[in-house]
């Protein structure tokens, strides 16, 4: 079935549930990202890691401090590989307010459906692109890149085409200043263009394969700058097996450049032994008003 044909049938008049739910209830957003997730798990490695389970979205979305106090319309969040929009919707949800949402996503196909995503979440205006964001990054201010409040990404793991289209030694936005990832490991640039894109105060977190924490060479020596520059505030570790696609572990690194002239340190959360079996996967438990366990004990780290 068709993206468009999809739209269509959501947007029938006798799908307007607007008198039949509770508050802060979104049941044809919610009903979207179930069919989604359905089709993130029968797709396999082909079209699984679009989606971002949503208790990993939640976490994401909390840890970058984003809250209905510190947000307004003018407010930015992106996300350069933002497959079906689950991860962007998150951020949203967690700052309460209509904030300007922004995203880029190489297949079109998976573009679409993150437009449609948006459309049933009550956020028609937020700027869904398709491309490269890489090789041809569709979001610019003149020349360079634009920057925002917050970013978030599940970039693709390990991308070994992703200088395809790019010369990195050559970048007209300055992204590989700290070294230039291997070409069959794409992880680093990513981090890269992620880093970029943030605003002098933004936050960030992003999805990362564990192998971007000790892999040596180019990326033992980008990592080395990363955490001298004091942008890294912390790395959560992540059960393995909670992707569509992969079952590899994977961690989030949490950014921050307001602070990072006065960080003395980055916090580390283990939890690779969190989680409870679904099916033939494994997922973060949920807690109310938490997101995960994980989630609470960020909160309780001291804000540098």
């Amino acid at each position: 079935m068709q993206v468009s044909n999809l739209i269509g049938i959501f947007q029938k008049p006798e799908l307007d549930f607007s008198k039949n739910r509770a508050e802060h209830d979104d049941i044809l957003g919610d009903a979207y990202e179930y069919l989604m997730r359905h089709f993130a798990q029968d797709s396999g490695k082909s079209k699984g890691q679009f989606y971002t389970p949503s208790e990993v979205s939640r976490v994401i979305a909390k840890v970058i401090g984003i809250t209905p106090k510190n947000t307004k319309a003018a407010t930015t969040a992106y996300d350069p590989t933002c497959g079906s929009g689950s991860l962007l919707l998150k951020v949203a949800a967690e700052a309460g307010n209509k904030i300007t949402l922004e995203g880029q996503e190489k297949d079109v196909t998976t573009a679409g459906l993150a437009r449609m995503n948006m459309i049933l979440h009550d956020f028609p205006t937020a700027n869904i692109l398709s491309g490269n964001t890489l090789a041809a990054p569709k979001f610019k201010d003149g020349e360079q890149l634009r920057t925002y409040d917050y970013v978030v990404a599940n970039p693709p793991f390990s991308d070994k085409t992703w200088s395809t289209g790019l010369t990195p030694e050559d970048d007209p936005y300055q992204r590989f200043g700290w070294g230039v990832p291997p070409a069959k490991q794409g992880d680093y640039a990513y981090l890269l263009h992620i880093i970029r894109s943030m605003k002098v105060t933004g936050k960030a977190a992003c999805i990362l394969p564990h192998g971007v924490l000790f892999r040596g060479n180019a990326e033992a020596a980008i990592r080395r700058q990363l955490i001298s520059s004091g942008i890294l505030k912390g790395i959560i570790g992540l059960p393995a097996n909670l992707f569509y696609g992969t079952g590899i572990p994977a961690c989030i690194l949490v950014l921050d450049k307001e602070n990072a002239a006065a960080r003395k340190g980055v916090f580390m959360i283990d939890a690779a032994k969190g989680y409870i079996k679904d099916g033939n996967k494994n997922r973060l438990p949920s807690l109310p008003d938490a997101g995960s366990w994980v989630t609470k004990a960020f909160s309780a780290l001291p804000r540098n």
